[in-house]
């Protein structure tokens, strides 16, 4: 049968574990798609690298513009990244009728809406299995493997750099600086770690994932965004006397109001597997009403395990490509006119619980104004532990988990405390999950 021509934009790592795996695999991946998959034409600006890594299997351009035009390519691989030119490219290489597979999550977060409808109205595929997790299958097992399910929520560790950091910061008692150098001379972190440690990556794929469980458009613009450059081993290790541990999580939930969809820095009973998830690992649990709470872990970036999710998309596209476009599986789970125009919460309206730590003055009702400030906002605490000041020092830390309550309600309080005299300095607030039913 007539092989499939893929057309591969960018040779860089995961390009190059993409081309590594599919030569290796020829065979077995062969019998599964019912025809040969080969890359015939690779676009890169470092010709030698791609000449080098091909070992001239194929042909090789500068020119990633002529690569989507090819008439013999049948799908194009995105490995660019950004949000400029790939988006030139992508839309080109639907406007001249090719499939598209991709692991951009920046593009698609952002421009994902225009990018299906695009592929939509030409009768083409985008797939982005690679985009959410690398090498494990959570947009598959959203979109596919839970149709049956009303998705309640979603809670993913998905972003391994941060996550390494956090793990060292916990076991070592390193501070987050030092815990980031260590993760950029190992690899895990780039040398400008941005969008990794402020929140923003994981973002863009819980986005992604919302707009999966719940049949909604893209909104990463209503996305609350936090990292972990601010956070304090102090906290961490608070934080483990009370039996949790902390992550960055990306969030997303249905609730009577809207969808949750936030990112930030959360408290995990360690009881829970997604808080023993370590190093540069990445983990998800979906909720669904019929299934219940279903784990998925593994290898969120790295050459081979990316390229594992980018050829199970060219397996996928290649097994439906002369399928009936409307009997495709939709992009977003859902059918396109079916998507409904939920709105995100904004962050006042979120419950959840809240860890809190300050630093007060060791005097006589210190304790009791600030229990007063809380129950005037309507939070009930659940836990507290109050330090004996050092020897010879006036302040002490005082640290509180809440019970559930409305972060506008939080947001309040912590303005009262603020001003009190017996508090020094501002409150530390993080949110807790106790990720049960």
């Amino acid at each position: 049968m007539k092989p499939i021509n893929v057309g591969l934009l960018g040779i860089g790592t995961v390009g190059g574990g993409t081309f590594t795996v599919l030569k290796r695999n020829e065979e077995e991946i062969t019998r599964r798609a019912g025809r040969p998959i080969r890359i015939t034409v690779v676009a890169d600006k470092n010709v030698e690298l791609a000449k080098k890594v091909t070992g001239g299997a194929c042909r090789i351009t500068e020119d990633a513009f002529s690569v989507v035009s090819d008439p013999d390519v049948d799908i194009v691989v995105e490995l660019i990244g950004g949000t400029g030119v790939a988006k030139e490219l992508v839309l080109k290489a639907i406007a001249n009728g090719k499939h598209v597979v991709t692991a951009n999550k920046a593009l698609l977060a952002m421009y994902g809406n225009e990018i299906f409808k695009a592929a939509q109205d030409k009768g083409v595929m985008v797939a982005f299995e690679a985009a959410v997790a690398g090498g494990i299958p959570i947009v598959k097992a959203v979109r596919e493997g839970l149709a049956a399910n009303r998705i309640e929520w979603i809670a993913g560790i998905i972003n391994g750099t941060t996550n390494f950091i956090l793990s060292e910061m916990r076991d070592k008692g390193l501070d987050f600086n030092t815990a980031l150098q260590q993760a950029q001379e190992l690899g895990y972190a780039e040398a400008d770690p941005t969008f990794d440690i402020e929140g923003v990556d994981a973002a863009h794929k819980i986005t992604i994932l919302a707009s999966l469980a719940f049949g909604i458009p893209l909104q990463f613009d209503k996305a609350h965004i936090e990292g972990i450059s601010r956070l304090d081993a102090t906290d961490i290790q608070y934080a483990e006397q009370l039996g949790y541990r902390i992550k960055l999580l990306g969030i997303t939930k249905r609730t009577n109001g809207g969808v949750e969809l936030r990112v930030h820095p959360t408290l995990i009973p360690e009881k829970r597997l997604l808080a023993n998830v370590d190093g540069a690992m990445n983990a998800i649990v979906v909720q669904g009403d019929a299934v219940g709470p279903t784990l998925y872990y593994g290898k969120g970036a790295g050459a081979e395990p990316t390229a594992s999710s980018i050829i199970a998309d060219l397996v996928d596209v290649t097994r439906m490509h002369t399928a009936d476009p409307e009997n495709r599986v939709p992009h977003l789970a859902f059918q396109p006119n079916q998507l409904v125009d939920l709105k995100p919460l904004p962050m006042d309206e979120v419950q959840t619980c809240y860890y809190l730590r300050l630093r007060v003055f060791d005097k006589q009702g210190a304790l009791a104004d600030i229990t007063r400030i809380l129950a005037d906002e309507q939070i009930s605490i659940d836990a507290v532990i109050q330090k004996e000041p050092a020897a010879g020092e006036a302040q002490t830390d005082l640290v509180m988990l809440t019970h559930k309550t409305l972060e506008k309600r939080v947001n309040a309080a912590i303005a009262k405390i603020e001003g009190l005299p017996v508090v020094a300095g501002q409150v530390t607030r993080l949110r807790l999950e106790e990720l049960g039913k």
